[in-house]
């Protein structure tokens, strides 16, 4: 299934003035970038325009600003200075976003220049997709290019805005994104493993049932287990739990089952008495679990059963850690989960974003798998097959 919506490839961008979202939310400690895999992400499509004489603009959000005016703890103006660094030419800052100093940083660009708005969303409006910002941010551009995925699912000012006034087009990570996650539903080599964690069914119904349609086997750790487990007729201690969806965690392994899905759940865990920093692991069967304990990890023989399963996959989507794996006693079923993609050099393997990324660059094993999302939810949205407001904006191909 390829892409369905113009790139920056497809149309003329010589010369012109464009105002590029991008995806610059990137984790900051003391005014320094800790994280800078988006902004790394994001060069080559910021090449290109440069590089085709682009007066360019990028804007971003960084974390949540409450939207009544900067803060600075959330200003970009320490990523203009990464992004500088990566780009190794000067990156342009300026302290407003939608204001007359924005504007006359804008009409300051010379061709081959970049600039860097201040936070999107230190006005509220960008959330609600207001039409007097999606107009101002329309008036820095001739044409409007989007590469940020990770909020390619927000129907917001600066992600779908400008695209009502000014040509609209993809960088070139946007359709990759979605190049590469659609593709792997579409044909994926077999077998196809699912590994979906994470705390809660409620939040993954969606995924599964797509899912189930595609995958030959789906894995499932992390909190989300105990429901199923309840959904068995076992108890779960003081395990993580949603009594309102256990009758659908029933349905859905009966569901499975009749599409020739194997759904594997863990068969022991590591339970500890309290969740904390301090709690001491205890390996238990998955039906005898005390009513004292909670679930924090898959255990040693779920673990093997997982692996000789990944290991036989030609491919393999991966969202949700197994266990707390912040909680080094707790990581270890994450952590040989990823060991076992990043050692199966037959498979190809998508990383669908969010805790999974932390998960894979904390276990330093980024470099072994074949792609890694930047999108958390827009990921999730892509692979339960519904269509994201930023790509759908886009002119079509």
């Amino acid at each position: 299934m390829a892409f369905t919506k113009k790139t920056v490839r497809d149309i003329d961008v010589d010369g012109k003035r464009i105002i590029e979202r991008v995806d610059f939310n990137v984790p900051l400690k003391d005014g320094v970038v800790q994280d800078d895999t988006r902004i790394r992400l994001a060069l080559p499509t910021i090449k290109y325009l440069l590089e085709h004489n682009c007066k360019l603009t990028l804007m971003s959000h960084l974390g949540r600003p409450k939207g009544d005016g900067p803060e600075p703890v959330f200003s970009l103006e320490p990523v203009a200075k990464k992004l500088e660094e990566e780009l190794g030419k000067p990156v342009k800052f300026v302290a407003d976003t939608y204001g007359a100093e924005a504007k006359a940083a804008v009409d300051a660009l010379q061709p081959g220049e970049v600039l860097l708005l201040e936070n999107v969303r230190f006005d509220k409006r960008e959330k609600k997709n207001d039409p007097e910002i999606a107009k101002t941010l329309a008036s820095y551009g001739d044409i409007f290019v989007l590469d940020a995925f990770g909020t390619a699912h927000r129907a917001q000012g600066s992600v779908v805005g400008p695209a009502a006034y000014i040509p609209a087009v993809a960088g070139f990570l946007l359709e990759q994104e979605v190049d590469t996650l659609t593709s792997i539903f579409a044909e994926p080599k077999r077998p196809f493993v699912a590994i979906v964690g994470g705390s809660k069914v409620s939040s993954k119904i969606g995924v599964l049932e797509h899912l189930m349609d595609s995958a030959d086997t789906i894995i499932i750790g992390g909190g989300m287990a105990y429901t199923f487990f309840l959904a068995q007729g076992m108890t779960v201690g003081t395990s993580l739990q949603e009594p309102d969806f256990v009758e659908k965690a029933a349905e859905m392994l009966k569901e499975a089952k009749a599409k020739g899905c194997e759904i594997m759940l863990p068969v022991d865990n590591r339970v500890a008495d309290h969740f904390g920093e301090d709690a001491v692991p205890e390996i238990v069967d998955s039906d005898s679990i005390p009513a004292d304990r909670m679930g924090m990890d898959i255990g040693p023989k779920t673990e093997q059963a997982y692996i000789d399963c990944i290991k036989k996959a030609k491919t393999v989507f991966w969202n949700g850690p197994m266990g707390v794996f912040e909680i080094d006693q707790f990581a270890h079923g994450t952590k040989v989960i990823a060991e076992a993609i990043a050692d199966n050099a037959e498979c190809t393997s998508i990383i669908g974003g969010g805790d999974s990324v932390s998960a894979i660059n904390k276990f330093g094993l980024a470099d072994k798998m074949s792609w890694i999302s930047t999108g958390g939810g827009a990921s999730m949205e892509l692979v339960e097959g519904k269509a994201l407001p930023g790509v759908e904006a886009l002119l079509d191909a």
